[in-house]
């Protein structure tokens, strides 16, 4: 900064008279008020741009699957899509994509994704949950692509952290999509407030119960409570309900007890290739 401000000529010269050097101080400090967050704005997105380039030209992220498991049975009933970025990134998913919408390449990187999770469907059983950011489904390209698909075998994940501006839009969008058989689902419903929003407005096929309700459910009668109302409004709209973050066969029992249908985390599996999957997964309440 001290070099560009040199250059810009806002440092004192030693000619000036003490009234001159204060007044170039306060434009230095001014300048660089200006100057320094708009410079790390750029090395920052040139950063991101550099890390998001090799994964877009390579086709997308690597998608795995997360089994979805039948709380009463085992039976896997579908798999979630799950992208992975290069570990030594050390970010979560969510902030990779978010990091992407950050330099306008956002929608570009879920349609890879997307294009990813769709050409598990040829090669596995059951459905296969693909997560959407309601801003990315919004776009033609988007629904282009999920119209293409066998739509009765996809499940569509709407996260409840993404914001929606405008619902009769959104329903327009998803209206020919549901009409040909593809499902909604809810996200991280427990996480914050606009899941419910999200769930009155589109009437959701799916709830997907956030792991921050789900750990714990057995020794919480609070989380109790809330997760058998959730199941309640679950059952008024004819939606199933999926707990996410199941770590433990207690978690399981206690969510079956409270009547949730579907489960998925590492007490079954951790997202796999798809060879991996497994149709059933031993389940015991006794």
């Amino acid at each position: 900064m001290a070099e560009l401000l040199r250059a810009a000529g806002f440092t004192a010269d030693k000619n000036l008279g003490k009234r001159d050097k204060a007044l170039m101080e306060v434009l230095s400090r001014a300048a660089s008020l200006l100057i320094e967050p708009d410079m790390r704005r750029r090395v920052q997105h040139a950063e991101i741009a550099a890390r998001i380039a090799p994964i877009v030209a390579a086709g997308g992220p690597v998608v795995l699957l997360q089994p979805i498991v039948d709380l009463d049975s085992g039976d896997r009933i579908g798999a979630e899509a799950l992208s992975r970025f290069p570990r030594q990134w050390g970010l979560p998913p969510d902030r990779c994509f978010a990091d992407a919408h950050m330099i306008g390449e956002g929608h570009r990187l879920e349609l890879l994704a997307l294009r990813r999770a769709a050409e598990h469907l040829a090669h596995v059983r059951g459905y296969v949950a693909m997560n959407v950011s309601p801003s990315t489904l919004l776009i033609p390209e988007c629904t282009d692509l999920l119209s293409r698909l066998p739509t009765d075998r996809v499940v569509l994940e709407l996260s409840e952290h993404d914001p929606v501006d405008d619902y009769d839009q959104l329903r327009a969008v998803l209206a020919p999509l549901r009409a040909a058989g593809m499902r909604l689902a809810i996200d991280d419903v427990g996480a914050g407030f606009s899941s419910l929003r999200h769930i009155v407005v589109t009437a959701p096929d799916v709830i997907k119960l956030d792991r921050s309700i789900v750990t714990g459910l057995g020794d919480d009668p609070v989380l109790q409570v809330l997760t058998r109302s959730l199941v309640d409004v679950a059952r008024v709209i004819g939606a199933k309900v999926v707990a996410e973050g199941v770590e433990t066969g207690a978690d399981a029992a206690a969510l079956r007890a409270v009547g949730v249908d579907l489960g998925q985390g590492w007490h079954f599996d951790p997202a796999v290739s798809r060879d991996k999957l497994r149709d059933n997964y031993a389940v015991s309440y006794a």
